[in-house]
């Protein structure tokens, strides 16, 4: 099977596993690394059992946060229909420096990078480190400052991959069985390699995949 053939398949299977893999990235290795802390609203969740929880991505979060005392967290107008009427969300730099706005139907807005006076190095902002663990401080007029913090072990946590990841996991599996692709050693490349290809590469982020 020639290169061209090889890299049509990839990107075939990129398609396949992208629906489950963008469902939520928080707290990729089930440690319960899901959580800020607002000292006037108790605990904010970011992967809750119910509904769809957060989507981290290069430019932005969706989805939405519960909190058992305020009730649920918007983080985009895209999770919703409100784009339509007001635009807002939580903006991604593509480093992990977060802006913009989340709203809270029972507590208004919440702001990801607030302006503190006399905080030059504006170290109050919410950031995402290497390690995919969020720091810092988002700030609500009605309920005070939610925090994050790396450190701790009820920090927010999500699981980063690079365009450098995905072409390190490409070579892998290209070089993997008798034929590139063939992962189960058949001799073809076929429907239960694309099953197996998946179910490595959602593996590779909680498990085994470098964070940058």
């Amino acid at each position: 099977m020639n290169g061209k053939n090889n890299l049509i398949i990839f990107n075939l299977v990129l398609l396949l596993i992208i629906s489950p893999l963008t469902a939520e990235n928080m707290d990729p290795y089930e440690t319960d690394e899901q959580y800020g802390w607002g000292e006037n609203v108790g605990w904010l969740n970011f992967e809750p059992n119910e509904g769809a929880g957060v989507q981290i991505e290069g430019d932005k979060l969706t989805g939405f946060v519960w909190a058992e005392n305020i009730g649920w967290i918007n983080l985009s107008c895209e999770t919703t229909s409100y784009c339509k009427t007001v635009k807002f969300g939580v903006v991604n730099d593509g480093a992990g420096n977060l802006s913009g706005f989340a709203w809270g139907e029972n507590v208004g807005w919440i702001n990801f990078d607030p302006a503190v006076p006399g905080d030059k190095a504006n170290q109050y902002k919410v950031t995402i480190a290497a390690d995919g663990r969020f720091n810092g401080w988002a700030w609500g007029e009605n309920i005070g400052w939610i925090h994050f913090d790396g450190t701790q072990a009820w920090t927010t946590r999500t699981c980063i991959v690079t365009i450098e990841d995905l072409a390190n996991f490409a070579a892998d599996w290209l070089g993997i069985g008798s034929l590139p692709g063939d992962f189960d050693g058949d001799g073809y490349v076929d429907l239960t390699d694309f099953s197996l290809i998946a179910e490595k590469w959602l593996d590779y982020c909680p498990d085994s995949w470098p964070l940058k």
